[in-house]
């Protein structure tokens, strides 16, 4: 069981730089993400970007992984090697992303829809990110693990989606994965209990059918047993009194895929 390390609020504002870099590096792969681009292609903007600005692309070489980013297409759920497939329209491409700034891990997740996706697919997506939205209302001081992981799995259930069980959320600092696990699924006032100054990265990983994995030959893919979509959103989170201090930030991503809608 990996150690749980409780932050000062100043090591939380160093986490945070770290945190919000990643966003800033998704936002950058937002700008260039659609049909005809490759996940390779994208890991070298994304691995450029993170060292102009003074990180080193966290990923890159943890645990012998040849990339920047994960990229995992359709059903890929997450730990994609980037490829030279270009995507298509129709796809959906979840985009994780680590950097080290200042010693300090940011680790967050974003799932693009390339394109014109279905309408299924669409609410998969829709789904996904309201039940990481679910959880994070739990992660306060005083709640524990459980109040997350019930979050997740009830919402997404309860929309006839699989919540994927071999893979789970975990604290955030000096190390990537550090104590405590953050499964998303569970059962409320189970579980570790939530204390300011602990870290934690919540990540839903959402499967539109079945929740059974499989790995690929390559040691890393993790894909739907079943073949059908998965999506993957993840914040990192400070613990404290009354509400979750959100650490990462979607809001540059998203302000890149309005302008791009709109454009």
């Amino acid at each position: 069981m990996a150690q749980i390390f409780y932050k000062t609020e100043e090591e939380i504002e160093i986490l945070r730089e770290s945190c919000l870099l990643v966003g800033k590096t998704l936002a950058e792969v937002a700008k260039v993400i659609e049909p005809g681009i490759t996940p390779l292609a994208l890991d070298k903007i994304a691995e450029e970007f993170i060292r102009d600005h003074g990180a080193i692309p966290g990923f890159k070489g943890h645990g012998g992984f040849p990339n920047s980013l994960c990229i995992s297409v359709n059903e890929q759920v997450v730990h994609g090697i980037p490829t030279d497939r270009p995507l298509e329209s129709g796809d959906i491409a979840s985009v994780d992303c680590g950097v080290v700034l200042n010693s300090y891990w940011g680790d967050s997740a974003y799932t693009f829809a390339i394109g014109e996706v279905s309408e299924e697919v669409s609410r998969l997506l829709k789904v996904t990110k309201e039940s990481l939205y679910l959880a994070i209302e739990q992660a306060k001081a005083g709640n524990r693990i459980g109040d997350i992981s019930h979050a997740v799995q009830f919402h997404a259930e309860s929309n006839g989606y699989g919540v994927v069980r071999e893979l789970v959320g975990h604290g955030l600092g000096k190390s990537l994965h550090e104590g405590p696990e953050v499964p998303n699924f569970g059962s409320r006032g189970r579980g570790k209990q939530l204390r300011p100054g602990m870290t934690i990265a919540i990540e839903p990983m959402i499967n539109m059918g079945g929740r059974q994995v499989k790995q690929s030959k390559d040691g890393w893919t993790i894909s739907t047993r079943d073949g059908k979509p998965s999506a993957h959103f993840e914040h990192d989170v400070a613990i404290r009194e009354g509400k979750a201090d959100v650490l990462s930030s979607f809001d540059e991503i998203e302000k890149v895929l309005k302008s791009k809608i709109y454009a």
